[in-house]
């Protein structure tokens, strides 16, 4: 698969296309249908398939204070999207004077003139253009002017309705496993190994591995999850259980939200490693402690905990 950032910067001779546009955070269910959708329809066109999305997220150019939680960063959406079998992933770089173009500049410039269409694909909501003018309707009188057919979809299904906001409301709330339905895998966050105040391998016996997440990452509510630990630098590596706790640590009278992730049956250093967390299942709120013993043996029943909702034995 190609990538490229830029319609400027489309590799010289680019093929027709058939295109799916979208911001596509998260890669849900609904957005991995429509993609299957564009990649079907390259192949009976006999067309490449370019995914067409947007970094930052475009609400952070136009409005910056309403600015969503991420649910995946740009290059973790780029790794999903291929993962669904397109030729090719073009992301613009969303700024102030992409988002002023014309919807009729937009699909000359972009799609005509960049990837040559053939077809496009997009969300049946779906709005482009200076103050979002465009929408599916404008875009198939400008597929009539210049030769392409649009493909509207839903983001549906009979049970579901697929959504990013929907997704992030479900993790704000600390349900991973209904989010995990909508996604069709378990939401994820990446960071980086820093130090702690280190009690977890020194005063209660089972050392975390302490995460500095990527700002604006969707963060589960405060509790303590079920999960899975990957190094990030190798996506083929093994991945270790972890029993995952998010929250301010109330017991040491912490302030800051920390994410800490104790990996099972794990004994190295981690520090400096940029990973990935995956969250399955919601053990518990966030408890107060009266002293160390009580805490103690929580987590001495979250590893267990952990061990079942992980199918561990």
């Amino acid at each position: 698969m190609e990538t490229w950032r830029g319609i400027d910067a489309t590799p010289e001779g680019w093929p027709a296309s058939v295109i799916a546009i979208g911001v596509f955070d998260g890669v849900h269910r609904g957005h991995a249908a429509l993609v299957r959708t564009a990649v079907k329809a390259a192949a009976e066109r006999e067309a490449r398939c370019v995914v067409v999305t947007f970094d930052p997220h475009p609400t952070a150019v136009v409005a910056p204070h309403a600015m969503p939680s991420q649910l995946t960063g740009i290059e973790r959406r780029i790794e999903l999207l291929g993962a669904l079998g397109v030729d090719a992933v073009c992301v613009l770089p969303f700024t102030k004077e992409l988002s002023q173009l014309s919807p009729e500049y937009f699909v000359r410039h972009v799609l005509v003139g960049g990837l040559h269409a053939k077809a496009v694909v997009v969300g049946e909501n779906w709005r482009f253009g200076h103050k979002a003018a465009g929408d599916v309707k404008r875009l198939a009188e400008l597929g009539e002017e210049y030769d392409f057919e649009v493909l509207p979809q839903t983001l549906t299904s009979d049970e579901e309705v697929f959504s990013s906001t929907r997704v992030r409301g479900l993790i704000a709330a600390g349900d991973v496993a209904g989010a995990a339905v909508l996604l069709g895998r378990d939401h994820g966050i990446e960071g980086t190994v820093v130090h702690g105040a280190g009690r977890g391998g020194t005063a209660l016996g089972f050392p975390t591995a302490n995460i500095e997440w990527t700002p604006g990452a969707a963060i589960p509510a405060d509790g303590v999850y079920a999960g899975w630990f990957q190094h990030h630098a190798d996506r083929d590596s093994h991945r270790h259980a972890a029993a995952i706790s998010v929250g301010t640590n109330p017991t040491f009278e912490g302030t800051a939200r920390t994410v800490e992730a104790h990996l099972l049956d794990f004994d190295g250093d981690l520090y400096g490693e940029h990973v990935r967390l995956d969250f399955t299942e919601r053990l518990r709120g966030q408890i107060t402690f009266d002293g160390l013993e009580p805490l103690i043996k929580q987590i001495e029943t979250d590893v267990a905990d952990t061990r079942r909702a992980l199918d561990l034995g």
